[in-house]
């Protein structure tokens, strides 16, 4: 942690800002109290780049919107029962929430919410210490009501009041401990932790949207495992995730195979570091979908163990995995996009494996190419990532070999465009040579067309001609030869022939 000297450095740069000051002069003239709060404060103590602006007022909302409507053309309610209202104020975007007070009853996933009258009121209901700081302004007053900077100091995560209250009031909090303690790198306390252990089914009232979104930005860290341990560990995961869970009950005593939790938590951490190496450290946001698909790649082995002649087997893993992910991620509600593209992560994650034993043809990389679709550079990341043997010589010879896969497929890309594998014949063209009308019979020869182009790749029009006609006449043939009906007897006037099949 900075020096305090060094952090009140950083939070006067902040107060002094335009936004910023222009809002707490608008407050103050109002007779309001104002001031940032939460992980701003606690960002700038720990010397973190500060990326958002959080504000708690006195003011009510409806007296915060008419403030910000003299400061800004730019205002709208973010939560309006919940006190918060959001503007774009000199040029930043500010969301300024009234002090308040809320509760999850038994039986609700949302919180009743009511208003309260002093700063030291609206920190002690925060969820931990490090997050119940605020930074009054204008006066540049730093307001601790629970211990926070000493647990900043210790790098600990603990609740301002009792766990169990804390985690009763709103059962998220648990899941935002496990965050913070990957994304800060913190330990949670014993005390807290024997209460989200406690506390872990009262999750079941939480909306699955609002557990995917913490999911998702503890996966955006830098070092989610961290963080994931702990939700299994506390049984919280179960409620969400259970097949994380059972990960762990692959662990085998005898040594038959690897533990496949802690293989699964290495391969997560090897895809962010492969992926932050591809994509550069301060580009572009974290790649979700490749996280998701490295923590969940071997969720079908559970369902596959086989002991065999004194070994283990996981067959078709992939393709259980796939099926379960999707499950899973739909109920957890994300997008059919991210859904699809994980499940097809997860099934294909096995297809290299064997090609270091005997490289493809030309063919089979273009079928690889075409299958992982949009999704090639995070099979390439996820297939490395898998590699998690300590036997070096094994090690290195997989490595080898998926860099003589990957410059294949740049060496054929660059000789077909291999990313856009089409047939060299479209169904337009295909009717037309064929003399067909549009129907399944187009979609049949569209196949095969494709087929031609993965085995043999270009052979231009001429040449995809011939293998059209040649197809369509043995595929006339061999209708022609196939019995005449159950009885005997030619299909019945006007049938289509290949219904009789």
């Amino acid at each position: 942690m900075p020096s305090l000297v060094d952090s009140m450095a950083a939070m006067r740069a902040i107060a002094a800002s335009a936004p910023v000051a222009t809002l707490a002069e608008a407050f103050a003239a109002r007779g309001h109290e104002f001031a940032l709060v939460g992980g701003p404060v606690r960002d700038a103590l720990l010397g973190r780049a500060v990326t958002d602006l959080d504000f708690t007022t006195s003011a009510l909302p409806d007296e915060t919107r008419a403030i910000l409507d003299d400061l800004s053309a730019s205002v709208w309610d973010v939560g309006r029962d919940f006190g918060t209202i959001a503007a774009r104020v000199q040029g930043e975007t500010v969301e300024i929430t009234t002090y308040r007070a809320e509760i999850y009853r038994d039986d609700s996933r949302k919180p009743t919410v009511s208003y309260g009258d002093t700063i030291e009121g609206d920190l002690v209901r925060r969820d931990f210490t490090i997050n119940a700081l605020a930074l009054m302004l204008p006066e540049l007053r730093l307001v601790d009501v629970s211990g926070g900077l000493e647990d900043l100091v210790a790098g600990r995560i603990h609740t301002p009041g009792a766990p169990a209250a804390s985690f009763t009031d709103d059962p998220l909090r648990m899941l935002r401990a496990a965050r913070f303690a990957a994304q800060l790198g913190f330990e949670v306390s014993a005390e807290t932790q024997g209460a989200m252990v406690q506390f872990a089914e009262r999750l079941d009232i939480i909306s699955a949207e609002r557990i995917r979104d913490e999911l998702v930005k503890l996966l955006s860290s830098t070092d989610p495992v961290p963080g994931i341990r702990l939700l299994v560990d506390t049984g919280l995961a179960e409620r969400f995730l259970p097949e994380l869970t059972a990960l762990q009950a692959t662990q085998d005593d005898h040594g038959r195979h690897k533990d496949v939790y802690e293989h699964s938590l290495t391969v997560l951490r090897q895809a962010i570091a492969l992926e932050t190496e591809r994509r550069g450290a301060h580009t572009n946001a974290p790649d979700v979908v490749l996280r998701l698909a490295a923590l969940l790649h071997d969720i079908g082995k559970p369902a596959t163990r086989r002991f065999e002649r004194g070994g283990v087997t996981f067959h078709h893993h992939d393709v259980v995995g796939a099926k379960l992910a999707k499950k899973r991620l739909r109920e957890l509600r994300f997008d059919n996009d991210t859904v699809k593209r994980v499940a097809r992560l997860v099934e294909l994650h096995l297809r290299f494996f064997g090609y270091s034993d005997q490289p493809w043809t030309d063919s089979a990389v273009r079928r690889y190419v075409r299958d992982a679709g949009d999704e090639l550079a995070q099979l390439h990341i996820l297939t490395r990532a898998d590699v998690t043997t300590r036997n070096r010589r094994k090690a290195e010879r997989l490595d080898h070999a998926y860099d003589d896969i990957e410059r294949r497929i740049d060496e054929l890309a660059a000789a077909e465009e291999l990313a856009a594998v089409r047939p060299e014949l479209d169904g337009a063209q295909i009717m037309s040579i064929l003399g067909i009308a549009p129907g399944p019979l187009v979609g049949r020869a569209y196949k095969h067309m494709l087929d031609v182009r993965l085995d043999e790749g270009p052979i231009g029009p001429e040449a995809a001609e011939e293998r059209l006609r040649a197809w369509y006449a043995e595929l006339e043939a061999d209708e022609a030869s196939e019995p005449r009906g159950a009885a005997g007897r030619a299909p019945a006037a006007g049938a289509d022939p290949a219904a009789a099949s």
